[in-house]
């Protein structure tokens, strides 16, 4: 990788120099690892796999229990706009917690809350309380809160450089844990129904908070080492260092008040509110179509449709993830690394606009799989972890509190923005999927313009050098 000369980003401090170890080289074979950095990064890469795959059980659950409710795809659809609403509360209330306890205290606390839901969810369900709608909107609170909160972790440990390289291997920890997730429940959700997966996804996060804490105590052991070591460290640099490992509140403004200062975090979130967008509406148009078969085959609202397409989103999750597994594993770093930021930023969106255009012309169930499958495969890996990526040159406050912001409510109000176009859709236009296909296609255009202006504001500010390739290239 081409490295370049960047300004200090506070939370991060360089590695000592050493020779590799074993566990460098092993990872080495996924990205770029220096000596020393293969503990963390391996550390970082269970706890997110452990996150990600307790996700992958509870959205797999979550499929069935919200769409065999009455008009269900509508429903979940419509769930967004509480999410959002919810969100607007939730996101002021975590930026003050963020402002007041240590970043290991806020992830604990964080995660001690989500584990207490899922207890309580389903000691609900055993006592015959119907949950489907509240689980669904509680899992899309969840799944942008812990999984954001991780990265915003992991931008606190790493530099902007080390970020750039080693992101792929976190990412990889992220991809095996959907797929084992998904897998899992796909095989088990016909005998056991979904709920007994609730207690087993409260078990992975409570292992992932006591992996958390084994970072930060070793993070602050090499910084302490280091400090002991560098006598000669320039002023400037230990104020930042220590805020970032010695357990400092996250200072600063809430993240809705630093998302709208800085245009370089605004083009983030109308990034992620305009893919959202396109994304969801591509999940109605699947749900609304798979919903259309498997009620006409086996009635609607019973058990068995709950199991079948329960069975239907297992495995598509798992093929899903598997493909983006192998992206993640031997694409994204060489993506990255000879392409830059700028160029893996428009990935996706041209990804997505072929295929929404062409499901317009063939839209049946198989053909709309397979655009799905492209979409997200590539979507939960290499644009994960770009995404992830441009978080790597701003302040601590903007890794936590922003990123918050844009991870959750803006996510979720473009699930609004794609409610309100299923509604307008269905209601006003009697769209079929063919039509919510061609408007998706439209809003892939305004994603590529965003891309593109936050691809040079990236470089602008990463120092992001042009990649060999492209210098050759042009």
């Amino acid at each position: 990788m081409h490295s370049t000369t960047t300004r200090p980003v506070p939370g991060s401090w360089p590695r000592p120099a050493t020779s590799k170890g074993p566990l460098d080289r092993l990872l080495g074979l996924l990205a770029e690892v220096q000596a020393g950095e293969g503990a963390t990064a391996l550390i970082l890469m269970a706890n997110i796999f452990l996150l990600l795959a307790a996700y992958y059980l509870l959205k797999t659950i979550r499929e069935p229990l919200i769409l065999t409710v009455p008009g269900g795809a509508e429903v979940k659809s419509y769930s967004a706009a509480a999410t959002a609403g919810l969100l607007m509360i939730i996101v002021p209330a975590y930026s003050a917690l963020a402002s007041r306890v240590s970043r290991v205290r806020l992830i604990n606390g964080v995660t001690t809350f989500f584990i207490a839901c899922l207890v309580a969810f389903f000691l609900l369900n055993r006592m015959g309380v119907p949950i489907g709608v509240a689980f669904f909107i509680w899992v899309g609170i969840f799944n942008l809160m812990i999984i954001a909160q991780m990265w915003a972790f992991a931008n606190d440990v790493y530099s902007v450089d080390q970020g750039k390289r080693l992101f792929a291997i976190v990412g990889v920890g992220a991809s095996l844990g959907a797929i084992a997730g998904a897998f899992a429940t796909g095989q088990l959700v016909k005998q056991w129904g979904p709920y007994p997966f609730m207690l087993g996804a409260a078990a992975m996060l409570a292992i992932s908070m006591l992996l958390t804490n084994i970072i930060d105590r070793r993070e602050r052991r090499l910084h302490d080492a280091r400090i002991t070591a560098s006598t000669q460290a320039s002023a400037d640099h230990e104020p930042a260092a220590a805020e970032g490992k010695h357990g400092e509140p996250v200072r600063g403004r809430s993240g809705f008040a630093l998302v709208f200062s800085d245009r370089y975090l605004l083009l983030i979130a109308l990034l992620m509110l305009v893919y959202n967008l396109v994304n969801t509406t591509g999940e109605y148009i699947l749900g609304k179509t798979v919903v259309n078969l498997y009620s006409a085959s086996h009635g609607a609202g019973t058990l068995d449709e709950k199991k079948v397409i329960g069975e239907f989103y297992g495995n598509f999750f798992t093929l899903v993830n598997i493909i983006s597994g192998l992206i993640q594993a031997f694409v994204v770093s060489r993506v990255i690394k000879y392409f830059g930021v700028r160029i893996a930023l428009l990935v996706l969106p041209l990804v997505a606009l072929a295929g929404y255009a062409s499901m317009a012309f063939i839209p049946v169930l198989s053909w709309i799989r397979g655009v799905k499958l492209a979409e997200n495969s590539i979507d939960y890996s290499l644009q994960n972890t770009v995404r992830q990526a441009l978080f790597l040159p701003t302040q601590r406050a903007a890794k936590y509190k922003a990123k918050a912001a844009i991870d959750t409510f803006f996510v979720r109000f473009g699930d609004v923005a794609s409610a309100g176009l299923v509604f307008a859709g269905t209601t006003w236009l009697a769209f079929s999927p063919r039509h919510f296909a061609m408007a998706n296609a439209v809003f892939v255009l305004l994603w590529l313009g965003i891309a593109f202006a936050l691809g040079r504001s990236f470089k602008a500010r990463a120092g992001e050098a042009e990649p060999e390739l492209v210098r050759k290239a042009s």
